[in-house]
């Protein structure tokens, strides 16, 4: 009985300890470097669903005048007063007020946007931010070249390609015959179909060019995210559908 406790303490040397408390102080380490990226994830998960509000806010203001001006067009009428005794008592029509593109959410900000994109292959519609930056990319999509929205030329929208799906996380599943929609602010909705995808480096801008179709006078839209981490970029063209 004797050697056996001899043999057991001669074979947990000083060494042996040393390595213990060391696995253990790494275990540890990985067990509290897991909790601070879990909770840097749920952190930018949270943070990038408050800003998601955001643009659905933008989006649901420009329907609301969208619909305010279709209103508007259809009461725009020629009214014909063949009683001039009844036109003397009539009072001018007030109509409603129409907002400009510049939207205020409810975090005080204000957003300027110029068109609503809708892609239903993939259950999205945002509004698109007229000027592009960092921090606009990450409340909504943004134009990032082109003329008018629904205008002969190509339009071209940028936005993020988040792995949750939201922006243009998702772009990757469109392919050719797909419909995309784009509505500008005066509530004139057109229908394009994706007819061409491709990746290519960030310094390839030959997507952006709308010289082709201002010379053919075609209405073009080019989605653009980026993909491969951050090293290439996604490239879908529609054009107007016939």
């Amino acid at each position: 009985m004797n050697q056996i406790l001899v043999t057991e303490k001669l074979y947990i040397t000083p060494e042996l300890k040393r390595k213990k408390k060391l696995y253990k102080l790494e275990f540890f380490l990985s067990v509290f470097l897991v909790c601070i990226l879990s909770s840097y994830y749920i952190y930018a998960e949270y943070n990038r669903n408050e800003i998601e509000e955001v643009s659905q806010q933008i989006l649901a203001e420009v329907e609301i005048d969208n619909t305010i001006k279709q209103v508007n067009e259809e009461d725009d009428v020629l009214i014909i007063v063949l009683d001039e005794e009844e036109a003397n008592k009539e009072e001018p029509v007030q109509k409603p007020n129409v907002k400009s593109n510049i939207y205020k959410a409810k975090n005080g900000k204000t957003y300027k946007t110029e068109a609503v994109l809708t892609i239903p292959t993939i259950g999205i519609s945002y509004p698109v931010l007229t000027e592009t930056s960092d921090a606009l990319l990450k409340v909504s999509v943004n134009k990032f070249w082109g003329p008018s929205p629904n205008e002969i030329g190509n339009y071209c929208i940028v936005g993020h390609n988040y792995r949750n799906g939201k922006m243009f996380g998702r772009l990757s599943e469109l392919v050719n015959g797909d419909k995309v929609e784009l509505e500008d602010l005066s509530g004139r909705k057109l229908t394009y179909k994706v007819y061409y995808k491709d990746v290519v480096k960030p310094t390839d801008t030959r997507c952006t060019s709308q010289l082709n179709q201002i010379l053919n006078e075609k209405k073009e839209l080019t989605l653009i995210t980026c993909t491969n981490y951050g090293k290439e970029r996604l490239i879908v063209k529609c054009r107007e559908e016939a």
